[in-house]
């Protein structure tokens, strides 16, 4: 941890892409504990600028558009507005949550290129890409997928492999092939702007492997280490794209900035948005060597926030350097790798909406499980013992006791302190310390250990309540009594600002209670923040239970997406033998129209039918009726087979077929005309 004492703070978390909503990983990764870190730094006063947008540039967000069938204009603009929403209601409290489409991102980012360019920093290079030939388009990184040349995973893209981490250019990859056509993709010359990150190679050395070593965490300092030692190569800061920031020189046209040239520059562009909005000076919070720059990011963005923005920022001239980058490891979700694409996840917004009331339960468990050393795994049944077993038992437990016993005993108002014993003194003297330990583990980025040291309040609390037993020397003792809930109300006090960061709507509540004001940082270890007389509003629940059928119902929505997973990873079935143009023509193929419908007697499958064929009305048995009731049938307008020779089920006699459409999960749909025609219209 840096020594050096700081002014300002300039806090900022990676920017999520806006190609749709965020899940439990995010959170765990990067913005639960960028909040919680923020959240203790006002608490002790502290100048904090906390700064987030929306990436709405990349190749990510370009792929969402295709598959839905939309713009990327249309898709940011949705899931910009989920994501903020879904942050904001989580407790995540930015100073600004912008979006790198704004204008003020354009500028910024065009200006910091045309430096660099100016200076002659950038190396123009003609090379040869990638491209698409049946789609007529270069492609960009993510556009291409093949075999990981470090690892073998078959599915890594252009510029990064996501099951090794590695970062990659896209000719790196084995058995290369576009994702738009599936083609293997063929090189063109084109011409783009590098940024020569050889030519920083010894800075970044001196930098972060010997600058950083003790005070970064070893998996990122490990990473950039072994990508130094590897040798730093140039990479393209531009690509042949429409959809994002244009080159802002002649001779580019059809071009625009890399995404990781745009998308860290966000963080300046949003911190001058949010200076604007406050008539404050944005460039000390990026100028001044009094400012204290930190990065909150996952480990698949060590590489960007750690080599290539600082190179960038270093060639710049006069901006400040990450003091920390302390990222993430990954989350994984009940045994397995969270997957965007395939669905598995815990959405942020879902969440919200079907377990209302409860963010705080998902900051306490993601924080208590997070990521920080090594990939953990997140599992509802987890999720509900830390609920019930440490927030209901122990956290809720205590204040309840505390608030409960003072309404019994002394009409809900704090009691006075008479003599303390020893084990008054001892728990006074342990609230006094908790506070600076919770300090100083989220200082160093402990936040798993920082809200461990801060359950310790409770659990003292809780402890302290068993061994004197207030219930009992009521009989004996009032003043006693009185010396007891006045201390245990003390420690529930110092929970409302040792917690404030971890879970602070559970706080906020808390204070409700205490009847007392929001208190900085400085005031927790005190054992007079309430004082003597002072009016308690009547206890409520901090926590409720979850029950079995809560987590069943998510571990269920899992096992849906599991199965639905399995359904589309399937094969389509089979072509059957080919058959002669006559073959198809012997079929007599028309629409008919169902006049009647009922179950067939003795049989869970089949449905009876009088369908008018426009010839004739006649009788056609299907074995839909586990997909179809007989009254959803009647009027239907369905295809059929209507030459088929008659067949008898069931004692009844069907005279043609009912064609359907089957799924991969067995599903069965009709086949019908989009618009309604004449029964008896013939099908060629």
């Amino acid at each position: 941890m840096s020594q050096k004492e700081f002014k300002r703070h300039t806090v900022t978390a990676a920017l999520p892409y806006a190609n749709g909503p965020l899940h439990i990983g995010h959170l765990a990764g990067v913005y639960v504990p960028a909040d919680i870190y923020v959240r203790y730094l006002r608490s002790k006063g502290e100048d904090v600028a906390f700064i987030c947008a929306s990436d709405e540039h990349g190749m990510a967000i370009t792929m969402r558009a295709r598959k839905e069938g939309t713009t990327p204009k249309a898709i940011v603009d949705k899931y910009h507005g989920i994501i903020k929403e879904s942050m904001a209601d989580l407790g995540v409290s930015f100073d600004i949550y912008s979006r790198t489409s704004n204008q003020v991102q354009h500028e910024t980012a065009q200006m910091f290129f045309k430096k660099l360019y100016d200076e002659g920093l950038f190396e123009e290079r003609v090379s040869e890409q990638y491209y698409d030939d049946e789609q007529q388009q270069f492609l960009a990184d993510r556009y291409i997928t093949g075999t990981c040349p470090r690892c073998s995973y078959e599915a890594a893209y252009g510029d990064q492999c996501e099951n090794c981490g590695s970062s990659l250019n896209p000719t790196d990859l084995i058995n290369p092939k576009s994702t738009l056509s599936g083609n293997p993709p063929v090189r063109r010359e084109t011409k783009h702007w590098y940024l020569p990150l050889q030519n920083y190679e010894a800075w970044l050395k001196e930098w972060i492997v010997e600058g950083h070593k003790d005070d970064w965490k070893p998996n990122v300092w490990g990473q950039c280490k072994s990508w130094i030692d590897g040798g730093l190569q140039a990479r393209a800061m531009t690509r042949d794209l429409d959809w994002g920031i244009k080159v802002p020189i002649e001779g580019a046209d059809g071009k625009v900035l890399y995404v990781w040239f745009d998308a860290p520059i966000g963080y300046v562009s949003a911190t001058r948005e949010w200076a604007a909005e406050k008539g404050i000076d944005w460039e000390p919070y990026w100028k001044s060597d009094d400012t204290k720059l930190v990065h909150f990011i996952g480990k698949d963005n060590i590489v960007f926030h750690c080599i290539i923005f600082p190179a960038i920022l270093k060639a710049m001239g006069d901006y400040v350097l990450p003091d920390n980058v302390p990222a993430n490891e990954f989350l994984n979700l009940e045994g397995d790798k969270i997957s965007t694409s395939r669905n598995w996840a815990v959405w942020l917004h879902e969440y919200l909406e079907e377990l209302p009331g409860k963010q705080d339960v998902l900051r306490y468990a993601l924080c208590s499980n997070a990521p920080e050393s090594k990939d953990n795994d997140f599992t509802w049944k987890d999720f509900q013992a830390r609920n019930n077993n440490e927030l209901v038992a122990i956290l809720g437990n205590f204040v309840n006791r505390a608030v409960v016993l003072t309404h019994k005993f002394f009409d809900g108002k704090v009691p006075e302190r008479a003599e303390l014993f020893d084990i008054d003194q001892q728990v006074i003297d342990d609230m006094g310390s908790i506070p600076v330990r919770v300090g100083k583990s989220i200082e160093k980025y402990r936040f798993r250990e920082g809200l461990a040291e801060m359950m310790e309040l409770a659990r003292m609390g809780n402890k302290y309540l068993a061994e004197t037993e207030p219930w009992k020397v009521i009989k004996t003792d009032p003043a006693r009594v009185g010396t007891i809930l006045n201390i245990a109300l003390q420690i529930a006090a110092n929970i409302s600002i040792v917690a404030e960061p971890f879970i602070p709507f559970t706080t906020e509540k808390l204070r409700g209670f205490l009847n007392m004001e929001k208190l900085d940082w400085l005031s927790a270890g005190q054992d007079e923040l309430l004082e003597e007389g002072q009016a308690l509003e009547k206890a409520q629940l901090l926590f409720e239970k979850i029950e079995d059928k809560t987590i069943a119902a998510q571990i269920q929505k899992l096992a849906d997406t599991k199965k639905q997973n399995e359904m589309e990873e399937q094969p389509a079935a089979p072509l059957k033998e080919g058959i002669v143009f006559d073959d198809f023509m012997k079929m007599d193929l028309r629409v008919g129209t169902i006049l009647e419908a009922k179950k067939v007697e003795k049989s869970n499958k089949l449905l009876q039918f009088l369908v008018d064929t426009g010839v004739d009305k006649r009788t056609i048995l299907s074995g839909i009726a586990k997909h179809y009731s007989p009254e959803e049938m009647v009027g239907k307008q369905v295809t059929i087979i209507a030459n088929l020779a008659p067949r008898k089920m069931m004692g009844v006699e069907s005279h043609g077929m009912i064609l359907m459409a089957e799924d991969k999960a067995g599903n069965l749909r009709l086949l019908q005309p989009n618009e309604g025609v004449e029964p008896g219209s013939v099908i060629s």
